[in-house]
């Protein structure tokens, strides 16, 4: 399994630790890191993340991050989608997750939902448009006033939507109790891989947006 690293452009931390990580030079790999005692993952060690949890480690704006992809060697702590290790070191670059890239990135996630969307209201183009309107106001060809206005006119059609969609749900649900009295457990299972897919899939275009950027740059 890929493991990744997000620092600052000169290897600074960007969510905690101190000093900076040392950067691969070509395709020569970073040097290991000095190696940590009683590891334990969120209080000690080298933590790295696997791919479906780099959207919950993002730099915040107007912060710009690097994505390395890393290793780790020795003691080693999971919780959750990160690993604390001994050591680590950076392998290799992998993209850049600045503003332009992660406004890319979560407009390429908000259109995975157009579907759902428009099996509502099927000729309401608003939220498209505003999904368009991020896509122009990162790539510096509308200005913040048009992106807002569009914003606003996507979050009103979600809006409504998404009661009607909650109705819906409601529904559906009130007739499985009362069949089963509850979710059983192949529902479950079902419902968990889907939203492990949607993560997975959200991660990968924000890798894809971080590897578009580094080449415009």
């Amino acid at each position: 399994m890929k493991l990744y690293k997000i620092t600052g452009p000169k290897g600074e931390p960007l969510n905690g630790g101190s000093g900076n990580w040392s950067l691969p030079v070509g395709k020569k790999p970073g040097k290991w890191m000095t190696k940590i005692d009683n590891v334990k993952a969120c209080r000690a060690g080298y933590h790295l993340v696997e791919a479906v949890g780099i959207v919950e480690w993002l730099p915040r704006a107007p912060q710009t991050g690097l994505l390395w992809q890393a290793e780790g060697r020795g003691t080693k702590d999971k919780e959750g989608t990160k690993t604390a290790f001994a050591q680590a070191r950076l392998v290799k670059l992998i993209g850049v997750l600045d503003e332009v890239s992660m406004r890319l990135a979560a407009a390429d996630i908000a259109e995975r939902v157009l579907p759902i969307f428009y099996k509502v209201h099927p000729k309401d183009n608003r939220p498209s448009l505003a999904i368009q309107a991020a896509r122009d106001f990162a790539n510096g060809k509308i200005d913040a006033a048009a992106r807002a206005a569009a914003q606003a006119a996507a979050q009103a059609a979600a809006g409504d939507a998404a009661w009607r969609a909650a109705q819906a749900v409601a529904r559906d649900a009130a007739k499985v109790a009362a069949r089963a009295g509850s979710w059983d457990a192949e529902q479950s299972a079902a419902r968990d891989a889907a939203q492990d897919a949607a993560r997975a899939a959200n991660a990968s275009m924000l890798i894809k947006q971080a590897a578009a950027r580094l080449r415009v740059l």
